[in-house]
């Protein structure tokens, strides 16, 4: 799967029609309460520029070629027409469990965030015994800890759950070597372990599947260029994938839909229903599960919707001015490799075309 071969629009032509927006959720995640997302007017339709706020410019770099290439190019034929999708429960209290999962009809997998700063293991347990009776004993639980664990108090971690009949763990550690490590040490319980930031936030994507650190990937179309560059980094890790989004609006979550929709074999529930995490969106047909999935389509945005939630002044000079930043790095990269920006090709190469950006 080849990189997009077009010129970059200018970024005149990216700001002219762009909208900072800040969307509040109904429950705290990833320490935010309200997402915030540039979003994009192409000519294929509406796209998302969103990476989150800690990304350096050289990393959200990526999620803005993902952005182009969604908005400028027209995806790839898909091989589905829905993709089915997991409830995601966040690190609430035990009262809160069946509230939340309530929103996501006929999702039969729970990916389940542990190891919350300033919670316990035992709120992580509660948690997960609530989630796993609300849902049955015939459904999927996977755990997601962020890296938030070391090796020792994965193990630890992962022995005390594992009574909850878990689908895989994702991400209990934060480097790809402690990855490799705790995947040896609970290999025989046969719980895998899939890897996530590790994926997404490192220079070179392929090095989890290389080291056999890790059974799975989760994947997310922005942090990864976009759909052509996650098909060619699927392609190469010959891995199970699980295709998942970052807290992305509806136009965000569609971009992964498409990519889940391109996949030959998609052999877990993907992460793509978090459109429920929202207290709003910005588009009237919300990217929200159905009888455990979505549609593969690409929703319309609702300009009324946009307008009233457009983030405060200061907020959208911050994101233009970000984006202006990053696309100068997207510039330097699109120079390096003779084309559009292709994050999976410039793997082996970010260091080179990080310093020609630079």
């Amino acid at each position: 799967m080849t990189a997009m071969l077009r010129p970059l629009p200018t970024l005149a032509e990216l700001l002219e029609r762009a909208s900072v927006v800040s969307l509040p959720l109904h429950t705290r995640f990833r320490g935010v309460d309200a997402r915030e997302a540039l979003i994009l007017r192409g000519p294929e339709g509406a796209t998302e520029f969103s990476p989150f706020v800690e990304y350096s410019d050289e990393e959200a770099a990526a999620w803005l070629a993902a952005a182009i290439d969604f908005g400028w190019v027209a995806p790839p034929e898909p091989l589905r027409d829905r993709i089915p999708v997991n409830a995601t429960l966040p690190a609430v209290a035990v009262d809160a469990v069946a509230g939340v999962l309530d929103r996501y009809p006929g999702c039969r997998t729970i990916k389940i965030k542990v190891a919350e700063r300033g919670q316990s293991l035992d709120d992580d347990i509660a948690r997960v015994r609530a989630a796993r009776e609300h849902l049955g004993t015939d459904g999927r639980i996977r755990l997601d800890a962020n890296g938030g664990w070391n090796v020792d108090e994965a193990e630890h971690a992962i022995h005390a759950l594992a009574e909850f009949d878990l689908e895989y763990v994702e991400q209990p550690c934060a480097s790809v070597d402690d990855l490799w490590e705790i995947r040896q040490r609970v290999k025989y319980m046969g719980i895998p372990v899939a890897a996530d930031e590790s994926v997404r936030k490192v220079d070179d994507p392929l090095e989890v599947a290389r080291r056999g650190a890790a059974d799975v990937l989760v994947i997310k179309a922005q942090p990864l260029g976009g759909i052509r560059s996650a098909l060619d980094i699927v392609e190469r890790a010959g891995l199970p994938v699980v295709v998942s989004s970052a807290l992305d609006t509806s136009i965000g979550i569609a971009m992964g839909a498409h990519l889940a929709a391109c996949i030959p074999e998609l052999e877990y529930d993907c992460g793509l229903a978090t459109a429920a995490l929202l207290a709003a969106d910005v588009t009237a047909e919300p990217l929200l599960p159905v009888d455990g999935s979505i549609p593969v389509v690409r929703p319309a945005l609702d300009e009324s919707l946009v307008q009233q939630s457009l983030a405060s002044d200061e907020r959208d000079v911050w994101w233009r001015e970000r984006l202006e930043r990053v696309y100068r790095v997207l510039e330097g990269w699109s120079e390096s490799t003779g084309r559009h920006a292709a994050p999976s090709e410039a793997a082996t190469a970010t260091a080179t075309a990080t310093a020609t950006a630079e």
